[in-house]
């Protein structure tokens, strides 16, 4: 049981917790911790197709949905309810700019990374490498994957 009493960060210091969740919802990893990791798998391919700039809803559901081969297909409810978190995290923000109205809906939100977000991104890659590494070495994937 954690003893609460002592403080999160003693916990952490010393390598109590690991990749385990932390009671302000970070995840520790090499004693350090890490905030938003893991991603969901929804957040961190919205995070991917918006690395090449702004897109609106849709077209980030596409994405993901190419991205992936068709292995992850976002619904609507899925799209939103992680674009509001996001948005909420300051992961991403709405973009004011707004391509020409006559190629465009009015009705359109589009977004785009901000700096967090690309940070966010960029560190969960390396965490899914670090995985990725350790399960070739584990023999759990072929070397040549």
């Amino acid at each position: 049981m954690l003893d609460r009493s002592a403080g999160i960060g003693y916990y952490i210091r010393y390598g109590y917790i690991r990749n385990e969740y932390t009671l302000e919802g970070r995840v520790c990893m090499s004693n350090e911790s890490v905030p938003y990791q893991p991603l969901t798998p929804a957040v961190f391919h919205i995070l991917l197709a918006l690395v090449e700039g702004e897109k609106h809803g849709y077209a980030i559901m596409k994405d993901v949905e190419a991205q992936t081969g068709g292995t992850i297909r976002m619904g609507p409810g899925t799209l939103y309810g992680s674009i509001k978190r996001m948005l909420a995290s300051a992961l991403i923000e709405e973009t004011d700019a707004r391509p020409d109205p006559e190629l465009d809906d009015e009705r359109r939100r589009y977004y785009r990374l901000t700096g967090l977000g690309q940070r966010v991104a960029a560190a969960e890659s390396e965490r899914l490498r670090r995985a990725v590494e350790v399960a070739r070495e584990k023999h759990v994937l072929a070397f040549g994957l």
